[in-house]
């Protein structure tokens, strides 16, 4: 086995912990350089401040059968790269929300870091998540 492919089967094995639906072990940091963390109430201040707010749901799409933030785009972290996200957001700058289940999902934090590398300028991420969401008793949909 090359060098390379036992960096690929160790960095497979780390993100998805040997199983083929695990969720993705992915450190959740209380920041995320580059990004503005908010919270439930700071979502719905931005949503409505902000009227080209694109919100990215980070999940699987079978998370969404649970209920998802109306408005709301899924894109999947494994399916978040810089060309997945210029389809959904018009420019660098334009506002873009992030977020998946909450502080023990991996998922949204992948897909912020992606787009701060892919340049975008303009992110927040909403690190409470769903789980914040519903436990708010927010309004959501169910897919």
């Amino acid at each position: 086995m090359t060098h390379v492919m036992k960096c690929v089967l160790l960095i497979f094995l780390s993100v998805f912990n040997a199983g083929a639906f695990a969720e993705p072990i992915v450190p959740v940091p209380e920041q995320i350089p580059g990004a503005k963390r908010v919270d439930a109430e700071t979502v719905i201040e931005v949503a409505g401040r902000l009227k080209n707010l694109v919100i990215v749901d980070s999940r699987i799409p079978d998370d969404r059968k649970i209920g998802y933030i109306e408005h709301s785009i899924s894109l999947p972290d494994a399916k978040t790269n810089c060309k997945s996200l210029a389809k959904i957001i018009p420019g660098k700058s334009t506002p873009v929300l992030f977020y998946c289940n909450g502080v023990k999902c991996g998922r949204s934090v992948v897909a912020t870091k992606i787009a701060l590398q892919c340049g975008y300028k303009n992110i927040y991420w909403f690190r409470g998540g769903f789980e914040e969401w519903k436990s708010k008793e927010y309004p959501f949909l169910h897919e």
